[in-house]
């Protein structure tokens, strides 16, 4: 078996992406998406992006990552693809999942699942301009409308070439409301000769233990479940793991906010610390509390004074 990180756009950035690698159980994760319109960019984009490109494209804790791209030129995605590689990346991922309308409207992401033979020229474009040793995979949902273009997506990427397929288990028009559709998985994975990654609405162990008795799959790609629940992926890998208490996670949001000083202004400081409070808040009922707190603050100065007024212990860390 094996976990993936799910690539979750504005929520799993660099510092989320090295926190969570970090905290154990998982085998690989993808980058936010790199949009690729007609421009050519620079190499700065694709550092800023994902600055594992600079350590062989592995977190600091040696996990590997995917770099993502999205578009809907077959051309330019492919020229990007080159790009990243010879950067650094040793994984290319293509996005065919996005339900984002602004992303849809722009030719991509979802959008593309309406057209099969799109998605299939897209997958050979990259395939062909990535040298072989250079993974590719992509992501899809099982549909635009509807759910029933799943399969002929999944054929698309895997006649193309693509090494992977991870299926997010809804159509675009499902949004991210429960249920995922995890049984339509299985005639997916039934016929594709390829590993078929099941993704959507694992929140638990049992969760996964479902997921995987409904899709028939052996991988799994996580993503709020994994937010709301940091040990999540240790819970799936060892029955005997005792589970994270809310005393334990502290020093990790606290290094988390530490981390995104630098990389946003200070009105925007706490930004992404209050999204993962939204989630932490599913399994841990004292998050709420510090979440209330937490939401009306803007300075740094405020924020670290919350913290350091919960638990003074961190107050050894500041500087660090």
């Amino acid at each position: 078996m094996r976990l993936y990180l799910a690539p979750m756009e504005g929520v799993v950035d660099y510092q989320m992406r090295q926190l969570l690698c970090a905290s154990g159980g998982l085998d690989g994760c993808v980058t936010e998406f790199l949009r690729i319109g007609e421009q050519k960019l620079p190499r700065r984009v694709f550092i800023r992006l994902c600055p594992e490109l600079l350590s062989n494209s592995r977190t600091t804790d040696g996990t590997p990552v995917a770099l993502q791209l999205l578009g809907g030129n077959p051309e330019t995605l492919a020229y990007h693809g080159a790009k990243g590689a010879r950067l650094g990346a040793s994984s290319i991922d293509l996005n065919f999942g996005c339900p984002a309308k602004t992303v849809n409207n722009s030719d991509g992401g979802a959008k593309l699942l309406l057209e099969p033979q799109r998605v299939f020229n897209i997958v050979k474009a990259v395939r062909e301009a990535v040298p072989a040793d250079i993974a590719v995979s992509a992501k899809i949902r099982l549909g635009y409308h509807d759910r029933s273009l799943g399969l002929d997506n999944a054929l698309a990427v895997a006649e193309a070439g693509a090494d992977q397929l991870v299926v997010h288990a809804r159509s675009k028009a499902d949004a991210y409301q429960p249920p995922a559709y995890w049984s339509e998985l299985a005639p997916i994975r039934e016929q594709l000769s390829i590993p078929v990654v099941a993704n959507g609405e694992i929140w638990s162990v049992q969760d996964l233990q479902r997921c995987r008795d409904e899709s028939g799959c052996d991988d799994f790609m996580l993503g709020r479940g994994l937010l709301a629940r940091p040990d999540l992926a240790l819970q799936i890998r060892d029955p005997d793991h005792q589970a994270w208490q809310w005393s334990q996670l502290p020093p990790l949001l606290w290094q988390f906010f530490q981390h995104g000083l630098s990389q946003y202004p200070e009105k925007y400081c706490g930004n992404r610390l209050k999204q993962w409070f939204m989630y932490l808040q599913r399994n841990y009922p004292e998050a709420e509390c510090f979440f209330n707190a937490l939401k009306k603050l803007r300075s740094r100065a405020d924020i670290e004074a919350l913290f350091l007024h919960n638990w003074p212990e961190l107050q050894r860390q500041q500087g660090s």
